[in-house]
């Protein structure tokens, strides 16, 4: 990893770069994105005594490059807890330095200091780079197909 690159957990000051990194990573998976006050909910989400969201941001200089979020989860069928990492994303330029590497050892870590038995995470079908990516890191796929469902009260079938 380049020097001058520092991983560490978000903080309240970071939630806005937060933000435009988001945007980024939609972008980048062509996926659209709505700004609806994601900024204050990430902070009640990231702060709380007990958090609903645990992430972490990469800095050059200062300057957000990447980031990565995650949360713990209950497995019925193997009776035990994991994490789930949400989102992963580096900036073009940060991509191949081993700065994923250094997240997914991130992850490990998270993973073991919440009792977790195992990280679980998922990327587009057409996300090449990084499912050679995670292939690479010793992670196994499985075919499963995503499902979303929304459950809001505007949002009735």
């Amino acid at each position: 990893m380049r020097s001058g690159i520092e991983i560490r957990p978000v903080e309240p000051g970071q939630l806005d770069a937060l933000l435009g990194l988001c945007r980024e990573h939609a972008a980048y998976e062509r996926s659209p994105f709505v700004e609806d006050g994601q900024v204050e909910r990430w902070r009640a989400a990231f702060f709380a005594e007990r958090p609903a969201l645990y992430g972490w941001i990469a800095t050059d200089g200062g300057e957000p490059c990447g980031f990565m979020t995650a949360t713990t989860d209950f497995s019925t069928w193997r009776a035990g807890r994991f994490a789930s990492m949400d989102c992963l994303y580096l900036r073009e330029e940060y991509r191949g330095l081993g700065l994923g590497r250094v997240f997914l050892e991130v992850l490990r870590e998270f993973a073991r200091a919440e009792g977790c038995g195992w990280a679980e995470w998922q990327t587009p079908a057409d996300n090449g780079t990084g499912i050679g990516f995670y292939t690479r890191m010793g992670a196994r796929g499985r075919d499963k197909v995503r499902f979303h469902y929304e459950v809001g009260e505007h949002d009735v079938p």
